[in-house]
């Protein structure tokens, strides 16, 4: 489109009806397969190892037990990734009761931003600038939802890592966000790009989060998705074929 198309546009369309353009979606690695403990996925086992998780992280980021549900950044702080927008819908999330810790590292700017977003709400939000593999996994792991409001995803990582741990993305509808989050099934998916158009995403989860069922249901969803390298690689091997036959 010529949002993002940067004048190329036309010219990819036209590649794309001739059918000389691929999208592969990208695979996650195996160990995410084995997130929880022995691999069960049994609804019991997996509430419980979700709440140790959340319990853990609470007191790494200094935030006092809760009820509510807790929201995650695990992501670069930087524009392409709508951090802007994830920082306004954080009072949609403080106000119902949530928690939200972010965990990233780029623009000063954002950086700032989010550190001043966690003094203003001490007891709901919890920001740490930088990054660590480990400390980003039990994150996710802790996470009830992921902010993910990219305003371009070619494909992205984080979303997949999500659903295999139990957190329910929130994401723009742009590139890869949308080739693997389910809209209400695994995830949340919204259209217009601005904070109300998040803030709303925001809301739906909360009304899925209250209820036990629904939430329960799709988090079952996302931890059922597979995101290995097995499909990707058969289409690398499909586009590899077609370029030496012709």
């Amino acid at each position: 489109t010529p949002e993002h198309g940067c004048g190329l546009d036309g010219l990819l369309r036209s590649r794309m009806n001739a059918g000389h353009l691929t999208g592969i979606v990208n695979g996650i690695d195996a160990s995410w397969d084995t997130l929880i403990e022995g691999g069960a996925t049994t609804e019991q086992v997996v509430r419980q190892w979700k709440r140790r998780n959340a319990a853990a992280n609470r007191k790494t980021f200094a935030l006092p037990e809760s009820r509510g549900p807790l929201f995650s950044i695990i992501s670069r702080l930087v524009h392409q990734k709508g951090i802007d927008l994830s920082i306004e819908a954080a009072e949609t999330i403080v106000a119902a009761g949530g928690q939200l810790v972010v965990k990233g590292q780029g623009e000063s700017r954002l950086e700032n931003a989010v550190a001043h977003l966690a003094k203003r709400y001490p007891h709901a939000v919890a920001a740490r600038i930088g990054f660590d593999d480990a400390e980003a996994r039990r994150l996710f792991a802790a996470s009830d939802f992921l902010l993910m409001p990219s305003r371009f995803e070619p494909c992205g990582l984080s979303q997949m890592y999500a659903q295999r741990a139990g957190a329910l993305p929130i994401a723009y509808r742009t590139g890869g966000l949308v080739d693997t989050i389910e809209d209400g099934v695994s995830g949340f998916l919204f259209s217009s790009l601005s904070a109300a158009g998040l803030s709303a995403a925001v809301r739906r989860a909360l009304d899925a989060y209250r209820s036990k069922r629904a939430f329960k249901l799709m988090r079952g969803q996302a931890m059922s998705k597979r995101f290995d390298w097995r499909r990707p690689s058969f289409h690398y091997a499909s586009v590899y074929a077609r370029a030496l036959g012709a």
